[in-house]
């Protein structure tokens, strides 16, 4: 199962962490994972090819985890970027979750 937890302070993403694999294939075969891998990934590419913002990244040696947070003292203009998009990753996983719920949870504190 894939665990996604996403953490806001005044109803912004302020960081999220995803842990554990979805199981549904084989590996290299598993298309939850893989689909969850690019929105999340991607997401993080995202913000830093298109803002000034200095994520605060930790991953797994071998997958399976993934945590990310954005630093104190982003300007407005910035976090207004890095919100958008990780809205949308948001909304992407919450996709994945509605077909694959077996295989992924999220839980927004």
């Amino acid at each position: 199962m894939i665990n996604v937890i996403i953490k806001r302070q005044e109803s912004q993403i302020k960081q999220f962490e995803l842990s554990g694999h979805a199981a549904s294939g084989p590996y290299g075969y598993d298309l939850v994972c893989a689909g969850v891998s690019a929105v999340s990934f991607g997401a993080v590419n995202a913000v830093m090819a298109l803002s000034d913002a200095d994520l605060e990244i930790e991953q797994g040696g071998e997958g399976g985890y993934l945590w990310v947070a954005i630093p104190a003292g982003v300007t407005d203009d910035t976090m207004e970027k890095v919100q958008l998009l990780f809205e949308g990753m948001l909304v992407s996983l919450k996709t994945i979750e509605q077909e694959y719920s077996e295989s992924i949870t999220i839980k927004e504190r």
